[in-house]
């Protein structure tokens, strides 16, 4: 499939499970190009280059991803009714799951609100490898493939939605144990590692697949 279809399938996908938001955009990176391809609901995907400075914020924060982190592949801006609430709780989603630690990662470090340099914030915030950063109105959340963005999303709003639930009702919360968080991490990193080389020879990366 042609990735401008897999960019509007997993539009509707998110859509349909309300893990975007009306004002919610997708993109996908295009192999052996220095482009984008970004859609909203409701338009055509538009190609935009990684050199470009677009006046859309999201299109910025889109571009900044891709110039920080060179194994994503696609990205979704929006989030679910919890993910969009981490913002108000820190921006900060510890590591629960197991699931969440081998594909989300370390959440990167909030969004800086003040920050006049955009690409330069990315490279900071996104240097924990983690595929969720939150805004202070929404969340981002990655994935080396189209197919693997989706997945991840689904994971975050169930990640943040028992983080938030927890701490608003006192609830204790139980964090990994630091051995487990470091192995299913390392092999998040050698998956971006692999899709950072398969994205610059121009390929897409393959699939992961299992834990």
């Amino acid at each position: 499939m042609a990735l401008e279809n897999l960019l509007l399938d997993a539009m509707h996908r998110l859509d349909d499970k309300h893990l975007l938001g009306a004002d919610g955009s997708v993109s996908v990176r295009l192999p052996g190009t220095h482009d984008l391809l970004i859609g909203t609901l409701g338009a055509e995907p538009v190609r935009v280059p990684l050199s470009a400075k677009p006046k859309s914020e999201s299109a910025q924060q889109h571009i900044a991803v891709y110039a920080a982190r060179p194994d994503v592949g696609a990205i979704a801006l929006g989030g679910g009714a919890f993910g969009r609430m981490l913002g108000s709780f820190g921006g900060h989603l510890p590591q629960l799951f197991d699931e969440q630690a081998r594909h989300l990662g370390a959440t990167a470090a909030p969004m800086l609100r003040h920050a006049d340099d955009l690409q330069a914030d990315a490279r900071q915030c996104l240097a924990t490898g983690g595929n969720v950063w939150a805004s202070e109105h929404g969340v981002l959340v990655f994935g080396s493939t189209v197919h693997r963005l989706v997945l991840n999303a689904e994971l975050l709003e169930k990640c943040a939605k028992a983080y938030v639930l927890a701490l608003a009702t006192g609830g204790r919360l139980y964090t990994l144990p630091w051995w487990v968080c470091r192995i299913a991490n390392g092999r998040l990193k050698k998956d971006q590692k692999r899709a950072a080389q398969c994205f610059a020879q121009g390929q897409l990366p393959e699939e992961v697949r299992g834990y």
